[in-house]
């Protein structure tokens, strides 16, 4: 498991295997279950997560029960709910996993401690902080303007690599749109 960590460091950074290795040794391996929570909503984040396989999903739930999918957190990607994670205060949104997933989880602490010694593993934190932004604006505004056959559109754009690993009411819930209005759109689309 901690292999393919380290390949995605050497992919992504220049860090020395000394570095690779002290960052590597201070995670804890987690497996979850299918749907499975990493975290529950009320409860504070305590861990940066790293997903080795499998797939999560960040979500939110309405007072009607509805859930609404802010994001999927592929292998090689990371999870965590940032607010509650920063802020040390609870979260209002879920983590779990969509499939089984093997992962690696840092406490704030220990993350921290390495953030401060190794400026390259703080250089990557601040890339990915900024993609994670430019991914989110571009994402609401796809929310607040496209049609829901344009967001579907994006979403097979965007993550054609998702599309079979995920069963039809989690993209409907990830667009903000009906699972019927789902299968309308797709339907549609196979008869052009």
């Amino acid at each position: 498991m901690i292999t393919r960590f380290e390949t995605y460091l050497r992919t992504h950074t220049s860090l020395s295997d000394e570095d690779i290795e002290r960052i590597a040794s201070a995670a804890m391996p987690r497996s979850l279950r299918r749907n499975e929570l990493l975290l529950q909503q009320d409860q504070v984040c305590r861990y940066k997560t790293f997903i080795i396989n499998g797939l999560l999903r960040t979500f939110g739930r309405v007072a009607d029960g509805s859930e609404y999918i802010l994001q999927f957190s592929p292998e090689n990607s990371w999870a965590l709910d940032a607010e509650s994670y920063d802020r040390e205060t609870p979260s209002v949104f879920n983590i779990a996993a969509v499939e089984q997933s093997e992962l690696l989880l840092w406490n704030k602490a220990d993350f921290d401690r390495l953030l401060t010694d190794i400026p390259e593993l703080q250089a990557l934190s601040r890339q990915l902080i900024s993609r994670s932004n430019y991914s989110s604006r571009q994402r609401l505004f796809t929310a607040l303007s496209a049609t829901s056959e344009e967001k579907y559109e994006d979403f097979t754009r965007t993550f054609p690599h998702l599309l079979a690993r995920l069963p039809l009411h989690l993209i409907a819930a990830y667009l903000g749109i009906s699972l019927k209005t789902l299968t309308r759109i797709r339907h549609a689309q196979l008869h052009r």
